[in-house]
């Protein structure tokens, strides 16, 4: 099979260890960091999906706010309080903290030996995410990976999260290739799933030793960090 002309990664729980705020949500919230980061994760991610099928995206908001908002909601969730007003207003210093902590979220210690493999193979790499451009800066330059990244795309610019296609199909037209020749790469069995069906080749980075999403169609080639990737070549 001919070798991908260019290699795109999903940003948060792909390059970027989501779940590293455990331990700051723990010194925080003791006995509850855990679920706290859980919680707030797949909250997150059913927000993007919320607002992105709801009345045609009308109620779309930038990732930061959702992110936010999510936070909040694991917050109430886990401290019992019912009111939001009392809890959003009782929990600002520690929603500020774990905000802040999200924007330098740890970067998964493979990341730069796997691009530097691919700069030096001469291939196009880039992220593509949820994530609005303004976290993606501070994460990607935080990681010190800027210099080994062609591209860095967000979904904002279409105000449709991933895993709606026009979100997907913010790759081919940023790089001027088609998606067959793009591989996508993603810790997240959805997110593999969604970008199989629409088109790229894909390979799931199963870091948590789960199964694969129930829906029939695999990914193009699973493995169990980022350097996986590089089988392609």
């Amino acid at each position: 099979m001919e070798k991908p002309k260019a290699v795109l990664f999903d940003a948060y729980g792909t390059l970027f260890d989501v779940y590293s705020v455990a331990l700051l949500a723990e010194q925080l919230f003791p006995g509850q960091g855990q679920r706290l980061s859980q919680l707030w994760r797949d909250k997150q991610i059913e927000y993007t999906r919320l607002v992105t099928t709801s009345n045609h995206g009308a109620h779309y908001q930038p990732f930061w706010q959702l992110t936010r908002a999510a936070l909040t909601f694991a917050i109430k969730t886990i401290a019992a309080q019912p009111d939001s007003t009392g809890a959003e207003g009782q929990f600002d210093a520690q929603i500020g903290r774990l905000m802040n902590q999200y924007r330098h979220l740890s970067a998964f210690p493979e990341n730069r030996e796997v691009l530097k493999a691919l700069k030096s193979r001469g291939v196009v790499t880039g992220i593509l995410s949820n994530g609005d451009p303004d976290m993606l800066a501070v994460a990607v330059k935080s990681a010190g990976l800027g210099d080994l990244l062609d591209h860095v795309i967000s979904v904002d610019t279409v105000r449709k999260y991933k895993t709606h296609p026009d979100a997907y199909a913010l790759g081919p037209q940023t790089l001027g290739l088609e998606a067959k020749h793009i591989a996508f790469v993603s810790s997240n069995g959805w997110d593999a799933l969604a970008a199989t069906w629409y088109g790229f080749r894909t390979l799931w980075v199963n870091r948590y030793q789960l199964p694969f999403e129930e829906l029939g169609t695999p990914p193009t080639r699973t493995g169990t960090s980022l350097r996986d990737v590089l089988s392609f070549f």
